[in-house]
């Protein structure tokens, strides 16, 4: 299929998608200006029927975000980036550690540990953060001659693409930008993947239409592209990447269905919203806390005809008033509220938990737990919940990951005779939990008394980072710095003796009647 030549864009199938998107953006890039434009038009009234009405429309205005500021009044609305801390979190749990890649061919493993040098696990890091929010998101391939000799791999956000979708499997995508914009005017470039070749077209149109094609040569940022280019293998050079799966919201759009879930999918949305007016109200009454001084207004001291009159808080000498009453008596009140601290804490305390419970994530990954854990045990015991759901997300996303991997090998092979023979990886996760030293120092030590271990097992347990030669290595040295055995010319045959236990058990040669009696 080639390149659409106009309509509406995004298509309007996926209008739905799209709109969630916009949602899901702003909670992860959280700006209160963008949630609030989301949820409510600040130039609206204060009740406006919208309130009042069902579906989506009126659900999203009767949120604390969709409330508007009442005239007169700043908005003094707090936001707190708890969704943007969820995200990161996510893409440290996977991608933290650099994931293990492995294949038979030593000249393969040689590139793809450069591929991991040259910055892999920065763009899995950075697409898993945003696929934590948006759902997922695309890995594609990239080449330039004039940035980098060789093609490399680079993330795609998932509100960027328009897939197609074949069995559940991603059949093509068109990737899109937008290059230029002029009040009402856009310069969109679209991409389109498909097995085999790569599109390229530059459409000029207004708002959301896409308007007329024109020239790659139109604009700088597509001068150098070709309207179609060869691939030299018979697969996608981009995959998608889901975060998790089933898609609860989309299951029913033919569309949305094979696309991943947000960690923000479900009630979690509505649970950051009221922490946010949690927040917001606690604030207020911080505000609202502030001593303030009521003084009668025959205490004021009068600036002159038309110029107000004033209150000088540092005076220290007054004189009585002429009032009903005790003259003497100064009137002042002092007014300041109370700060309502353990309700609001609690209350925010209890909506985090549950934003954490929702997304599948424990307390301790987001440093809420007074205890700390010490040893790697501890900690996975009271990560449990975390680890779990990060085992989750390590099951949808490593097929991709080594299909994208293979499929960069493919390429170099096809466009740049790299003379590498493309393999498909084994992708193993590191392990988000560091072990501890002691602890594995205190394991090998018992397995080495009980004799339930080889040296080479140990040092592969103790470092399971180093390769074949290191470990080689290493159980060399060992044994060779080991003392050497003698043979004890009393011990029965085939016994022998180290120099460093005297030449037998000492309790056994005292217990034991000596030769002769």
């Amino acid at each position: 299929m080639p390149l659409p030549s106009g309509g509406t864009w995004p298509p309007q199938h996926l209008t739905p998608i799209y709109q969630q998107y916009a949602v899901l953006d702003a909670w992860y890039r959280g700006d209160p200006d963008e949630l609030a434009a989301i949820y409510n038009d600040p130039t609206r009234p204060a009740n406006r029927p919208a309130q009042h009405r069902g579906g989506v429309v009126g659900a999203l205005a009767r949120w604390f975000w969709g409330q508007p500021t009442p005239q007169g009044e700043k908005r003094t609305k707090l936001h707190v980036p708890v969704a943007s801390d969820l995200a990161v979190m996510s893409s440290d749990l996977l991608f933290s550690e650099p994931p293990s890649l492995t294949v038979e061919n030593t000249a393969t493993q040689e590139r793809i540990e450069e591929l991991v040098e040259n910055g892999l696990q920065a763009t899995l890091l950075e697409g898993a953060e945003v696929g934590a929010a948006l759902g997922g998101y695309y890995l594609r391939a990239v080449w330039d001659t004039e940035v980098a000799e060789r093609p490399w791999l680079a993330v795609v956000h998932a509100d960027a693409a328009v897939p197609e979708w074949r069995w559940g499997r991603l059949s093509a995508v068109t990737f899109w930008r937008v290059v230029e914009q002029d009040d009402r005017t856009f310069l969109r470039h679209l991409e389109r993947h498909e097995p085999g070749k790569i599109f390229h077209g530059l459409y000029r149109g207004e708002g959301g239409d896409l308007g007329q094609q024109i020239p790659l040569a139109s604009n700088p940022a597509t001068a150098n592209l070709q309207p179609e280019v060869e691939t030299g293998i018979d697969r996608l050079t981009a995959v998608y990447v889901p975060n998790m799966r089933p898609q609860r919201e989309w299951r029913n759009l033919p569309a949305g269905a094979p696309l991943g879930r947000s960690d923000f999918a479900g009630p979690v949305l509505g649970l950051m919203d009221a922490l946010d007016e949690v927040y917001t109200s606690w604030m207020r009454d911080v505000r609202l806390a502030k001593a303030r001084l009521i003084a009668p207004s025959s205490y004021l001291q009068s600036n002159g005809p038309g110029k107000g009159a004033t209150f000088d808080l540092d005076r220290e000498l007054y004189e009585g008033v002429n009032a009903l009453g005790d003259g003497d008596r100064l009137e002042l009140n002092v007014v300041q509220f109370g700060i309502r601290i353990v309700e609001h804490r609690d209350t925010g305390a209890e909506l985090l938990a549950a934003i954490l419970r929702a997304t599948g994530y424990s307390a301790q990954s987001f440093g809420l737990s007074g205890d700390v854990a010490v040893t790697a045990t501890e900690v996975s015991a009271k990560e449990r919940r975390s680890l779990t759901t990060r085992g989750k997300k390590a099951v949808y996303s490593g097929p991709p990951l080594a299909d994208a991997v293979e499929m960069l090998l493919l390429l170099e092979a096809a466009l740049f005779s790299s003379g590498v023979e493309p393999e498909r990886p084994t992708v193993v996760f590191g392990d988000s939990v560091s072990p501890d030293l002691m602890q594995l120092a205190t394991t090998a030590e018992l397995m080495r008394r009980a004799e339930a271990a080889s040296d080479e097992t140990l040092v592969r347990m103790l470092h399971p980072d180093w390769d074949e030669t290191e470990v080689k290595a290493e159980v060399q040295r060992i044994a060779d710095s080991r003392p050497a055995q003698v043979m004890d010319p009393l011990a029965l045959p085939g016994e022998m003796t180290g120099p460093d236990d005297g030449g037998g058990d000492p309790a056994a040669a005292q217990d034991g009647p000596s030769e002769g009696e």
